[in-house]
């Protein structure tokens, strides 16, 4: 507080002088150096008030209470607006008091008056300046920053890091994909090249950081920049993106390390807000499953369209609780939200619910998704799976829910697990009743979720906090890979565009190699890989793919008017006939017998088959694929 004060008095002392002597002067420089002791004396009668009325005006501007050490031309447009508004009056004061003068003495007053002003208070950034880029101690250890975009976040980021040398290092220079650019020096920042050159400007000039700051470049864009950033041994970190830059929060403190979800190159989801309105906003909607990864998000996206009430249900209550507190903080009363803990097998205790609640969307996410474990207990799959969706669905048929979207997956296809057999059961179910109900059914298939429960990427993140080794199934395994929210936005669009049987299948991208996925996290975390952190090939656990798929070779694939939603065309199914084979297969499971059970399943789904020999077969596909795209090129 003391030093605060003791600067605003120096100010108030500088300007004194200031106003007064730049006055003098300009009356010095008008009579040659010879000044009338009449002005003289007739201006002494006048200094006092003068100096008082200018001096409030500079306070009534904030010229005490700006931080000049980083002063800009906002603050040097409120000195230049201080000076000509208090010279103004100044001399109108003046010449009330019978100093006549030419009026040129009173022009170049005000302009004297004004560059002093400025320049006392734009002192303290010079120093600042001359204090961070030439310290008095060197610093043996300078970090030397590459920074990728040039535009109006690149050189915030950039004075930043200037402004905190000490701290942070040395901005090297900049790279920017427009051309004009080229070479060209921006917030005293020289771009050094574009995006092809990151790599060898980072080897030539020893960066030890890269930073990301073109918050407008799309995901395809972003995993060009960041694939080139990584063949570097620089740390590479990213400014997350454009909301931040619209809501003026561009800040060393808001840069973060690059994330898996970088990598993938996703673009932003934007959803058809009327349309999922429409079926959203002012209506009751049921999430099953809230409380889980998918479940939740799904909550998190349909609170935004204020549904007239929002119902998670959930057999685990601390999943559910925690969502459930989650949106009690970000909506407060504003969302009707109701939590019930219940399990979709409950056959009665679900119609019972569906039936009180009415609710006039079901959005079902509750599964059984863990393929290994599924695989050991093939029966709690088939219980919670199959009979779950068709309690849950049955119900929704019987007390006319408008619409209901089930969550599936891509291991649905060709299964060669329990689980996705188990899913791909939900998908028939959805289907056969679909052709007899007045309920819009629908099936929304995907494949992996990152960060979801389960995901792998959870899992290889605590192995390399651990000090690895991070474990791959097989060096070959292949998947597909979207957010969880642009998982869950996507389940809600298809919503919107249902019109009952369909399958509708989304844009999964390109497929990712588990294997190049751990090496990347490794190479995000800081960290070498085979020197800080080695990767274990474990082998192909039980039901395990090597490469998933999204459609079935009986399904058509059909456009819709979203790029990233497809539909599988439906697939004649006589729900009459399922029932009946559902029905036995309830009888199987209260028997001992596994083999039966997985035997029945396979009469169900024609497409389930062991996983050995589907992998040898999709082997041997996708090697012929391979040499097909190189006999090509």
């Amino acid at each position: 507080m003391v030093t605060r004060v003791s600067r605003q008095v120096l100010l108030l002392v500088t300007d004194i002088i200031a106003v007064n002597g730049a006055f003098l002067l300009a009356l010095l420089l008008h009579n040659e150096g010879n000044i009338p002791k009449t002005t003289i004396s007739t201006y002494l009668g006048a200094a006092l008030i003068l100096t008082i009325g200018k001096l409030l005006i500079y306070r009534f501007f904030g010229l005490y209470n700006s931080l000049w050490a980083y002063a800009s031309v906002e603050e040097l447009m409120k000195v230049v607006f201080a000076g000509i508004i208090a010279n103004l009056l100044g001399t109108m004061y003046l010449i009330s008091m019978g100093v006549r003068l030419y009026f040129g003495v009173y022009i170049i007053g005000a302009i004297l008056e004004i560059s002093i002003v400025g320049c006392i208070r734009f002192s303290y950034r010079f120093i600042r300046r001359i204090k961070n880029h030439y310290p008095v101690t060197k610093q043996e250890h300078s970090n030397n920053i590459l920074i990728i975009g040039s535009g109006a976040t690149g050189s915030l980021i950039a004075t930043e890091i200037k402004n905190h040398a000490g701290t942070y290092g040395q901005v090297t220079g900049f790279i920017d994909d427009d051309e004009h650019k080229l070479y060209k020096t921006i917030a005293g920042v020289r771009v050094l090249g574009n995006y092809y050159d990151i790599y060898s400007v980072a080897h030539r000039f020893k960066i030890d950081e890269i930073i990301i700051a073109v918050p407008t470049a799309t995901g395809s864009v972003m995993k060009q920049i960041i694939e080139e950033s990584k063949r570097s041994d620089a740390k590479v970190r990213i400014m997350p993106g454009i909301r931040e830059v619209i809501d003026g929060q561009v800040s060393l403190s808001k840069i973060r390390d690059v994330e898996i979800e970088d990598l993938l190159g996703r673009d932003m989801i934007n959803l058809n807000v009327t349309e999922v309105a429409s079926y959203i906003e002012d209506k009751v909607i049921m999430v099953t499953g809230g409380g889980g990864s998918i479940g939740s998000e799904l909550c998190r996206q349909i609170a935004r369209f204020l549904p007239s009430k929002l119902i998670i249900l959930d057999v685990y209550e601390n999943n559910a609780y925690d969502i459930q507190n989650e949106l009690h903080r970000e909506y407060g009363n504003n969302l009707n939200l109701d939590v019930i803990i219940a399990s979709v097998r409950d056959r009665d205790n679900i119609f019972a619910i569906v039936e009180e609640h009415a609710p006039h969307v079901i959005f079902h996410a509750a599964a059984h998704k863990h393929v290994p474990l599924m695989e050991r207990a093939p029966k709690e799959a088939i219980k919670n799976n199959v009979f779950g969706t068709k309690n849950i669905a049955e119900a929704a048929h019987e007390f006319g829910v408008e619409r209901f979207v089930m969550v599936s997956t891509d291991k649905a296809v060709n299964p060669t697990n329990i689980m996705g057999a188990s899913k791909r059961i939900c998908e028939m179910i959805v289907q056969g009743l679909a052709k007899e109900s007045k309920t819009k059914f629908t099936a929304v298939r995907f494949g992996n979720v990152l960060g979801s429960n389960g995901s792998v990427i959870p899992l290889f993140r605590k192995q390399i906090e651990q000090g690895g080794p991070v474990t791959v199934t097989h060096k070959e395994i292949v998947r597909y890979f979207m957010t969880i929210t642009e998982a869950a936005q996507l389940v809600i669009q298809s919503g919107a565009i249902a019109r009952g049987g369909e399958i509708f299948v989304l844009d999964m991208g390109e497929p990712v190699k588990i294997y190049d996925l751990a090496v990347d996290l490794i190479r995000l975390s800081g960290l070498k890989l085979n020197e800080d952190i080695k990767i274990k090939v474990t082998g192909l656990r039980p039901g395990e793919k090597l490469y998933e798929e999204l459609l079935m070779d009986e399904e058509g694939l059909q456009d819709t008017k979203y790029e990233k939603i497809y539909i599988g065309q439906p697939i004649e199914i006589n729900y009459s006939e399922l029932k009946s084979a559902l029905n036995e297969l309830l009888v199987i499971l209260k028997s001992p017998e596994t083999e039966t059970l997985i035997e029945m399943v396979q009469g169900i789904v024609p497409t389930y088959r062991n996983n050995i020999e589907v992998n040898s077969e999709n082997r041997h596909k996708r090697e012929k694929a391979d040499r097909y795209k190189l006999a090509k090129a």
